[in-house]
């Protein structure tokens, strides 16, 4: 179904545990980003600037993964605001799928492994609590990105 079930008290604890990594949304999104094409190389190609970036220190360096680390981080972040209102989440969540799905052609896989090593790393930072309280959020994020593929036709 197209309508998000949070009760308030989800919201808060979502928002909650969001807002403590969010706080340093550039060098946090960054690592979520090394992570993924360090553990699953084959992202790598979907970023023609990457090439011969090898080490994860050399990625950690380069202004274009730092900017789509923030990007990333961006736009979870407008959806955590809008985790009350479906319309206004899934108007941020349908043109950004339908986006990576006809522009940027991107196995629509990869959204799950970023949410997993985003739960990954708020778990390592800030315990397991931190991490429960996402976990429904991150699946919301991964059905409805992949609602819009199919809308697309991928």
């Amino acid at each position: 179904s197209s309508t998000m079930s949070f009760s308030e008290a989800e919201v808060q604890s979502a928002r909650g545990a969001w807002e403590k990594i969010y706080v340093d949304a550039e060098d946090n999104g960054t690592t979520v980003l090394v992570r993924m094409f360090t553990e699953h190389p084959d992202t790598k190609s979907y970023f023609s600037h990457f090439k011969g970036m090898d080490s994860a220190e050399e990625m950690k360096q380069s202004d274009q993964i730092r900017g789509h680390g923030k990007r990333v981080f961006t736009a979870i972040n407008d959806m955590v605001q809008h985790l009350d209102n479906s319309e206004a989440f899934l108007g941020i969540v349908n043109p950004l799928g339908k986006k990576h799905a006809t522009q940027l052609k991107i196995d629509p896989k990869n959204f799950r492994v970023i949410c997993d090593i985003i739960l990954q790393l708020m778990e390592e930072k800030f315990g397991g609590d931190c991490k429960a309280s996402f976990e429904k959020v991150t699946n919301e994020i991964c059905t409805h990105l992949n609602n819009a593929y199919k809308e697309a036709g991928w």
